[in-house]
């Protein structure tokens, strides 16, 4: 078939047109790293789809910045909470110039990646990073949108005592940089609150077995059993508390206030046994607040099909936040915006208002104490 020669001229306009456009969108890379591998892969996929989604709405709403209409997209890798791919993928970044990251999911993680991007110049914000350390290295890159391990452990260990009269106290923690960490603050909250912590014990994050940390805990007749880690060993952890007859309280930070751990624990765990803290959490008697994060929920959950597991609204607003100081510095490059980052003040988010301290670290962070009743999440309160 013959095409006419101003057919062939027009379709010619059409394409360089489109290309013209096309050259003149300014590409903004955001990077996000996550364990969407091993145990912890349902929570990286969650922290990973909530900043997609942002990314998603952020092109959806045709910013410009700099004169030139911002074309947002994802880069997502997955260090499998392994330290080494984590730095890895760090350093890919850095080569690839990205122009901001958010993540990692953990703490072990994120840590000596963020010295790779304070090199580079790059800020980073985490939205699930716990660990006091992260901020208190003196980078000017580092940011996050969550309480930290302090805050945490200390209002555990308080509760503990406290609320929950606890007079025997097993510590039991996973070894990384998280489950360590958030162990060591809730042992401090328990003395600071007058109590004692009558064992001590580690394990590490691939356990299955722990009948025997476990055996030897029950010797000590806990009223409470903390276990400093995620939930793919909180769950087993939990099943074989049941098996050996333990009815002390389990208690955890945020790697155990999944929505998953129930069915990792498959039934072991009675109504109101767990007490779990996750850094982060809205008022329940705020009505504009609940909404919020309500609708939040329901777009996510069309968008992927699934139920929020822990911190996509954090990872959503962490990248929120990111293009909101390149907005107002009119500019996406990190030299230029990260000064803007820095002085981000009440900025309101699905989280909650997000104002960062001269450590990058959130002002007020809120902390959310939670129990499951019926395998279902249930709020015990939340506090700042």
């Amino acid at each position: 078939m013959r095409i006419p020669m101003n057919c062939l001229a027009a379709a010619a306009v059409t394409a360089l047109l489109a290309g013209t456009a096309q050259a003149e969108d300014l590409l903004i890379k955001i990077g996000t790293v996550n364990a969407t591998s091993g145990g912890a892969a349902h929570l990286g996929k969650d922290n990973e789809n909530g900043a997609r989604l942002a990314v998603e709405e952020l092109n959806a709403k045709g910013l410009t910045i700099g004169g030139k209409k911002a074309r947002f997209e994802l880069l997502a890798e997955d260090d499998a909470g392994d330290p080494k791919q984590g730095t890895t993928a760090a350093q890919k970044f850095a080569d690839e110039k990205v122009n901001g990251v958010i993540g990692h999911l953990n703490s072990g993680t994120s840590i000596p990646a963020s010295r790779i991007y304070a090199g580079a110049g790059i800020p980073q914000i985490a939205a699930s990073v716990t660990n006091p350390k992260y901020t208190r290295q003196g980078f000017k890159t580092t940011f996050r949108v969550v309480a930290d391990d302090v805050h945490l452990g200390a209002t555990l260990g308080k509760y503990a005592v406290q609320t929950l009269h606890a007079n025997s106290i097993v510590v039991i923690d996973d070894r990384t940089a998280y489950g360590q960490g958030v162990a060591d603050e809730f042992d401090k909250g328990v003395k600071a609150a007058g109590g004692k912590v009558v064992k001590r014990e580690f394990t590490n994050d691939k356990a299955t077995d722990l009948m025997g940390i476990l055996t030897s805990a029950k010797a000590a007749r806990p009223d409470v059993i903390f276990y400093g880690g995620m939930d793919a060993v909180g769950g087993p952890l939990a099943r074989q508390m049941k098996q050996l007859g333990i009815q002390a309280k389990l208690m955890g930070g945020d790697g155990l206030c999944t929505s998953e751990m129930p069915k990792l624990a498959a039934g072991a765990l009675a109504d109101g046994q767990l007490i779990c803290a996750e850094a982060g959490g809205i008022d329940p008697n705020d009505k504009a607040a609940v909404k919020g994060m309500d609708d939040f929920k329901a777009r996510f959950k069309k968008r992927f099909g699934t139920e929020v597991q822990l911190y996509a609204p954090y990872t959503y607003d962490a990248t929120m936040v990111m293009a909101q100081a390149m907005v107002k510095a009119n500019s996406a490059d990190p030299a230029k915006y990260l000064p803007v980052l820095a002085k981000t003040s009440g900025y309101k988010g699905v989280t909650g208002s997000i104002t960062f301290d001269e450590k990058g670290d959130i002002q007020n962070g809120a902390l959310t104490l939670s129990t499951f009743k019926a395998g279902q999440k249930a709020t015990i309160g939340v506090v700042r």
